[in-house]
């Protein structure tokens, strides 16, 4: 397996969505869900007949809606396709109720529509649009950017514009995220080295940072609580943090992988925890106070403290405070191709390894009232 999502939509139960890559049996959709409470994990599979899944997204709006690239084999070519799914009305909202017998219950997903590619190549991301009604969606096929709007509850997907990379050699798009600032009116693609910013008003280029990475950039994620401030990792196996105003340098470097790094991920609501997941077999959790939107940790007003405390809040507050890895998790036997944040609990995440291992973690309880208090 190497497709992770959370359920987007879902802000109450703790729901993961996974996809297989399996090349002799019926791919599925493992719905995961993490009862807090009791610290279990139920799960319901939905079968995905088409082929194996190369990588899946939720919609914003709609918890029973999401989309999968896949790998559809014709003749003798290979190709990557995408499409549009509905999951049965029963499995929508996360429930912590196992069913009786899964093992014979394996129910299908409901085809909404394809978004045809035949004439643009493979499908290598689907991203909705972040703070959208469900309705906006951006594919990313080799070398062409293609905004879809669906229409008639999503059975039909229109190709409302779409602009390709041109230059030398075979461009090919690797992945692509979504900002959430802006009016959600850009996104960021990653290709070979370089990472782009676009305007998906006019579809034209607004930053380039060539070079991003010394070799293959795999992965990218916008700070969701600061504008401009992108983070970047890859085949160097570095993670970089840049700005998008100004490209030339990164504004910091993290380089605590021995290989590839295929995920970076920052979270929704503390910006300076950021997760990656390498095929080192680990995933780090770093904390980047330095450039998170709280620099200075929490903010206390004057006037709840005495003179004494006031001499030392002082002290305290002109300090940023300092960059680390909080922690270095090395439950994954093999590589791991994702990691993602819980959309309904911030200090929660999942990381998954190709050899379909899924494991839920916290964050360490010390950090995570020393971020709250």
């Amino acid at each position: 397996a190497r497709a992770l999502t959370p359920q987007t939509a879902e802000t109450d139960a703790i729901r993961f969505l996974v996809g297989t890559q399996s090349l002799r049996y019926d791919n599925q959709i493992h719905i995961i869900d993490f009862d807090d409470e009791n610290n279990i994990i139920n799960k319901n599979v939905l079968l995905h007949q088409v082929g194996e899944i190369w990588h899946i997204s939720t919609s914003p709006a709609d918890k029973g809606v999401l989309a999968t690239c896949y790998n559809k084999t014709s003749d003798t070519k290979v190709m990557t396709c995408a499409a549009v799914w509905r999951m049965p009305k029963e499995l929508e909202s996360g429930s912590h109720e196992s069913p009786d017998d899964s093992s014979s219950n394996t129910q299908t997903l409901e085809l909404l529509c394809h978004l045809d590619n035949t004439a643009h190549g493979n499908m290598a991301c689907v991203m909705w649009e972040p703070m959208g009604d469900g309705k906006k969606i951006i594919s990313l096929a080799d070398n062409n950017i293609l905004l879809w709007d669906l229409q008639e509850s999503s059975a039909k997907a229109v190709l409302s514009s779409s602009t390709a990379l041109e230059g030398k050699g075979q461009l090919k798009f690797t992945s692509g995220r979504w900002s959430p600032h802006h009016n959600c009116t850009q996104i960021a693609t990653a290709n070979d080295t370089t990472v782009r910013g676009w305007d998906t008003r006019s579809m034209r280029q607004i930053y380039c940072i060539e070079n991003a990475h010394g070799q293959l950039v795999r992965d990218l994620d916008f700070n969701p609580n600061k504008q401009y401030y992108l983070a970047t990792c890859g085949d160097d196996c570095k993670v970089k943090f840049w700005d998008t105003r100004n490209v030339i340098e990164p504004v910091k470097t993290l380089e605590e992988h021995s290989h590839w790094v295929w995920n970076v991920r920052y979270n929704h609501s503390h910006d300076q925890l950021i997760l990656t997941g390498s095929s080192d077999s680990r995933v780090i959790l770093s904390n980047m106070v330095s450039i998170s939107s709280e620099p200075f940790g929490h903010m206390v007003d004057d006037d709840e403290l005495s003179d004494q405390e006031d001499q030392h809040q002082e002290e305290k507050i002109k300090e940023p405070l300092q960059d680390s890895v909080i922690a270095t998790y090395e439950e994954h036997e093999d590589s791991v191709y994702a990691v993602e944040w819980s959309s309904a609990d911030p200090w929660l995440f999942a990381s998954l390894s190709y050899d379909g291992r899924l494991v839920i973690n916290r964050v360490p309880r010390a950090l995570k009232y020393h971020i709250l208090l």
